[in-house]
């Protein structure tokens, strides 16, 4: 199967990435799982330099946290978050063995912000927000994480970093050629920005939202919570735009979708609840 780079701009800087970097071939970061994804990525970046960059940039966050008296306030939050993540990472090698050994740590970060997150190499942030004012229930909570840590397992973030490289080498021949200065990139800032501030493509939300539920099944989590987590995040979001204005999906075809596969795995659940 032939890939292609998403969100590039035209055959004319495909056609210049072709005669100026060397790629690897094109392959998925992933086994498909009962949910199938195979989509096949194009990887410019290693992930050992996009693991090192998302260490920094972690580290970074968690000590400004820290500094501010904002991480892992609430013991019993962080005991919470940090049991249910740890059934779900138990699952990632039905998606990739590799995962098993990551330099897994998982954070409570006190804010507003109805936000989680997963880096690259697992290294997760759950925000206080998402907990306290969405309520929700552990499987709720699985059915988040699990769609954080999906991100990490399909290396969307080495994907969307190996873009703006690829983006970034063609700026920087057209500028040489004009004579113009070229900048380096700050990869560890890349990354944050990346997997905290951007959005990602609806093509890696619907893998994420799909990966995530067999994770909670396979978990022992009941994966049609993710229904009603995104019915929780609809109502606290009011008003949104068309699909086709957003790069991610609407929250009507996110539920009809994630319907579909929690049907799917709903034989992993009932396995694991029976183990």
């Amino acid at each position: 199967m032939k890939c292609r780079f998403v969100r590039l701009a035209g055959t004319a800087i495909c056609a210049a990435m072709a005669g100026t970097l060397v790629l690897g071939g094109c392959a998925s970061t992933t086994k498909p799982g009962t949910v199938g994804i195979e989509r096949q990525q194009a990887l410019l970046v290693s992930s050992a330099q996009i693991d090192q960059a998302a260490a920094q940039s972690y580290r970074k966050i968690i000590a400004d946290a820290s500094r501010k008296g904002l991480l892992d306030r609430n013991p019993q939050q962080v005991a919470r978050v940090r049991a249910i993540a740890q059934r779900l990472i138990a699952q990632t090698g039905a998606f990739r063995p590799d995962a098993l050994r990551w330099k897994w740590e998982v954070n409570v970060i006190t804010s507003k912000e109805l936000n989680a997150w997963c880096m690259p190499g697992g290294k997760i942030a759950v925000y206080t927000g998402l907990l306290e004012k969405l309520q929700l229930t552990d499987a709720e909570l699985a059915a988040v994480m699990g769609h954080e840590i999906a991100h990490a397992l399909r290396e969307h973030g080495r994907e969307r970093a190996s873009e703006q490289v690829a983006t970034s080498a063609v700026i920087g021949i057209a500028a040489a050629v004009l004579g113009a200065p070229s900048g380096s990139a700050d990869l560890a800032g890349l990354v944050a920005d990346l997997t905290i501030s951007k959005p990602n493509s609806r093509t890696h939300e619907v893998e994420a939202d799909r990966i995530g539920v067999e994770l909670a099944a396979r978990a022992g989590y009941d994966p049609y919570a993710a229904v009603t987590v995104w019915e929780k995040m609809a109502r606290e979001g009011g008003s949104e735009p068309p699909q086709f204005l957003s790069t991610h999906p609407s929250s009507a075809s996110r539920i009809a979708d994630l319907k579909v596969y929690a049907a799917r795995v709903e034989p992993l659940y009932q396995q694991a609840r029976s183990r």
